[in-house]
């Protein structure tokens, strides 16, 4: 009888398992989806452009590093490529080992490139004149 107990048990937690990965790949998913709709498909530290060939080396970022934090405005995170992701994730793990506290997201390094910034005048630029 304990061995029959044992089994539906671990076929269970086995069942619980699966669903709470399932639930997470479909949230990973769905804000990776919403983000690269948001931003442009450039690394936010690096300035790394992604085109859909390459779309796969681009990751998001949660500024405060909690996946769960996902406001569909996107203003937790941030299109990181892998490099500039990894980096970013060594050194906040290497800060909770040195301060054993929770950086806040304005301790963290914002982005550096802005890709929109001279956008209004490359706009007039492209403007054809008409004499």
């Amino acid at each position: 009888m304990s061995l029959r107990n044992s089994k539906t048990g671990k076929d269970k937690l086995d069942r619980v398992i699966a669903e709470a990965r399932q639930d997470s790949e479909k949230r990973d998913h769905s804000y990776r989806e919403q983000a690269l709709k948001l931003y442009p498909w450039i690394c936010g530290r690096c300035a790394r452009e992604f085109t859909r060939k390459n779309l796969i080396e681009l990751t998001v970022h949660h500024k405060d590093h909690n996946h769960d934090n996902n406001p569909t405005d996107g203003s937790n995170w941030e299109l990181l490529c892998v490099y500039c992701h990894d980096n970013e994730h060594s050194r906040h793990e290497e800060e909770l080992k040195r301060g054993g506290a929770q950086m806040s997201v304005k301790q963290t390094q914002a982005a550096t490139h802005k890709p929109f910034s001279n956008l209004g005048t490359m706009i007039k630029q492209e403007k054809p004149s008409h004499k």
